[in-house]
């Protein structure tokens, strides 16, 4: 069987990823790490081939991604949504959050993320 996740050929773009994560991807890394939220696993940076996740737990197979402007770009909202696609045929439920939505009202989109948990735990 082909290895697919956290492929050592991606293990320097995932460390430099961590070690530059944006102010964004640390604000939610802090209630992400240690189980704290509904003692769920959370990986930063997690690899699938040649894909880096910002935030991924692999015991639900669920992802987070963290959208800055960059991705209002039409080029890059259809590579997200192509990429999106390749990672969802291992399994992977996506929940995109945006900087704007993360900094505007944090208690949103924390609790969007913990609905997902919950039903993928259901599941």
């Amino acid at each position: 069987m082909t290895k697919h996740f956290n492929k050592t050929s991606e293990k320097e773009k995932r460390r430099t990823l961590r070690k530059e994560q944006t102010f964004c991807e640390n604000i939610l890394w802090r209630y992400l790490r240690d189980r704290q939220l509904l003692d769920c696993k959370f990986r930063r940076q997690y690899s699938i081939d040649q894909f880096v996740i910002d935030f991924y737990s692999p015991e639900i197979k669920f992802a987070i991604e963290l959208d800055g402007d960059v991705h209002n770009n039409p080029e890059q909202k259809e590579y997200d949504i192509k990429r999106q696609e390749y990672l969802e045929k291992f399994g992977i439920t996506f929940l995109r959050i945006t900087n704007d939505e993360l900094l505007g009202n944090a208690n949103i989109a924390f609790a969007k993320i913990e609905a997902v948990i919950k039903k993928l735990k259901q599941s």
